[in-house]
């Protein structure tokens, strides 16, 4: 039997994890990419990236956990300061995750996978693909795989009404690569903070290019007093995030006094709708591709699962494609997509949730977990596979049985 080829286009996260997930299982991979590995280690950061633990046993399951010695993301804290009271907490509260998170800037990172991937025998193509390049990869290869989630190939794939909850950006975001930000005590977290009406901000221990940091990540509601980045030099966007903090965060200002930028490419601004698209994109030619991760389900940062969409939807894919026989055609291609879904429409709802103001149930929530520590728990560790928050924190009804179940368990 003659060995199959796909061909990824995109080397990010779901790309290279992947392409050596199938070279791995004995295909033969082609990655495409619009930027050398020096390229990438020189530029602009691309995300906060922090992965959880279920992401992070799919690179080591695939022998890619490189950076052992990294800084560890070990809880999750939630703060919401007081409306009335400037300086003081409304609801403030922490907890350990069960199995810590990891940061690796995708500069350090996107080099190393690429390194490997030739390592075990992938072609690395270093070019920008636009529809005739698709077009052309498509004669060579069993099956196109398109991962790369901006430009013009990626508005080939149209917006899925039905699936998307949104038509327009709603949050301006921002990251700031640190050094210099007093840890936090007791152990380390992703400080979450809530801002009703302006919008949240959270920051996290990670490895960049020049060691050890950490990622302020602003999500400003469009057109409030954190909306204001725009044209800003590295030196004011580094100003601008104090002035935020100083504002409406005074605890996290007093962290980031001496905080300065790790490199001047440490930051980022923008903005972007949250979308679903459709899997399969048609070319002039009728021949098909799918869609991967980002370029497929695209979610707002807000509750970091980006980095961690993308390695779980490159693990359900690998499974399909090896488990599969027959042509990768379109039904393979909407079944396999629909099996990623399963899972990721989960995170769609309960990310999408979080954008919009919280309902009377998700305070009453978040406050109760000031006094039970279960709540707080239960919450943080939500964030390693987000369809849990089906069960008890995206409906009213689900929340007060919990609440009532943990009223119960503690008269018994």
């Amino acid at each position: 039997m003659t060995q199959r080829h796909i061909t990824i286009v995109g080397a990010g996260q779901s790309g290279l994890q992947l392409g050596i997930g199938l070279l791995d299982a004995g295909f033969q991979v082609t990655t495409i990419s619009n930027r050398t590995p020096d390229e990438i280690r020189d530029g602009k950061v691309a995300s906060s990236q922090c992965i959880f633990h279920d992401a992070l046993e799919n690179e080591r399951a695939l022998g890619l956990d490189f950076w052992p010695d990294a800084p560890t993301v070990d809880g999750i804290s939630f703060t919401i300061p007081h409306p009335e009271v400037p300086g003081e907490k409304a609801i403030s509260w922490a907890s350990r995750l069960d199995n810590h998170a990891k940061s690796i800037d995708q500069r350090v990172k996107f080099p190393r996978f690429m390194e490997e991937f030739v390592a075990r025998g992938g072609e690395l193509v270093f070019e920008d693909a636009g529809v005739d390049e698709l077009e052309r990869y498509t004669l060579n290869s069993d099956l196109v795989i398109v991962a790369a989630g901006k430009g013009e190939i990626a508005q080939l794939f149209t917006r899925d009404a039905e699936r998307s909850t949104y038509d327009a950006p709603q949050r301006a975001l921002a990251l700031t690569y640190v050094k210099g930000l007093t840890p936090r005590e007791d152990y380390s977290a992703v400080s979450f903070n809530l801002i009703p009406g302006v919008g949240e901000y959270f920051v996290f221990p990670a490895l960049t290019t020049t060691g050890p940091c950490e990622i302020m990540v602003f999500e400003g509601v469009p057109g409030g007093p954190m909306d204001t980045w725009k044209g800003v030099t590295p030196e004011e966007h580094l100003a601008n995030s104090k002035n935020i903090l100083q504002t409406f965060l005074p605890w996290e200002a007093e962290r980031a006094t001496d905080a300065e930028l790790t490199d001047p490419n440490g930051i980022l601004q923008g903005r972007f709708a949250p979308t679903v698209r459709h899997p399969i994109a048609t070319l002039p030619s009728g021949r098909q591709v799918l869609g991967l991760a980002d370029v497929v389900v695209l979610n707002d940062p807000i509750t970091g699962q980006g980095s961690n969409n993308a390695s779980k939807c490159a693990a359900s894919y690998l499974d399909s494609i090896v488990q599969h026989s027959g042509p990768f055609d379109a039904g393979f291609m909407q079944a396999t997509f629909e099996r990623y879904w399963d899972y990721a429409q989960h995170v769609a709802h309960w990310t999408n949730a979080l954008l919009a103001p919280p309902p009377p149930h998700v305070l009453e929530l978040l406050g109760a977990a000031n006094q039970e520590p279960a709540i707080a728990h239960r919450f943080a560790n939500g964030f390693n596979h987000p369809p849990e928050f089906q069960e008890w924190f995206m409906y009213p009804d689900k929340a007060a049985g919990y609440l009532a179940e943990l009223a119960t368990a503690k008269v018994l």
